[in-house]
């Protein structure tokens, strides 16, 4: 349940949900791959580099070639993620409607994202958007692990009662059940959870006027 007498704070994931950044991430850990002697990534370790940290990523896409992960961390420690932002599309419909929110609630970004973070905020503008914003390089355990979102309502002294969380994968509703607050599933119908949206501008509708 969304309760818009509580409700403060309106916190999002990154990829997924800001960004369509799959092609970006493809092209990214692609790279790595070819350069340390594997094949590209298959569906399903693509979706895993979707989810998690960097380092996270390259353990699983090397899992079965332990032989090359070193060098595999080697070319990523000498890449540079900014080459492959061209690659991002902004959701349609993100900075009108985060800017809509701004004028009643507290915004703000958890993702898992790490040494790219900056670049992107800077590129994107994001620090205009959100009033908070915590990457895997500002806590000790990422998600699924809440510490991020945790991290963001300490910032502005509130609960878990006063937050939703927007999410697109199996790691975000893991978070929004660890922490105790709501997960809006962005283009997910496969996830756990009474609210879904499609298009950013649903949210206001979900988030002003309240659930139907």
């Amino acid at each position: 349940m969304i309760d818009l007498k509580r409700l403060k704070i309106v916190i999002f994931d990154c990829d997924g949900v800001l960004f369509n950044s799959l092609r970006a991430n493809s092209e990214f850990y692609n790279e790595i791959a070819r350069r340390a002697g594997r094949q590209v990534l298959n569906a399903k370790e693509l979706e895993y580099c979707h989810m998690h940290t960097a380092e996270e990523s390259i353990n699983f896409i090397f899992r079965h070639n332990d032989h090359l992960l070193e060098n595999a961390f080697n070319i990523y420690q000498g890449m540079d993620y900014g080459d492959f932002l061209e690659y991002m599309e902004m959701e349609p419909g993100m900075v009108e409607t985060v800017n809509l929110l701004k004028q009643r609630y507290h915004t703000a970004i958890s993702t898992n994202r790490s040494t790219t973070m900056p670049k992107l905020r800077e590129i994107y503008g994001l620090d205009d958007l959100f009033d908070k914003i915590v990457c895997a390089l500002d806590v000790d355990r990422p998600k699924p692990d809440p510490e991020g979102v945790w991290k963001i309502l300490r910032t502005f002294d509130l609960e878990p009662e006063n937050a939703v969380y927007v999410g697109d994968s199996k790691v975000d509703e893991e978070v929004s059940l660890r922490a105790g607050m709501p997960l809006i599933a962005y283009k997910n119908r496969n996830l756990e959870t009474e609210f879904h949206v499609e298009h950013f501008r649903d949210l206001p509708n979900l988030l002003v006027k309240g659930p139907e």
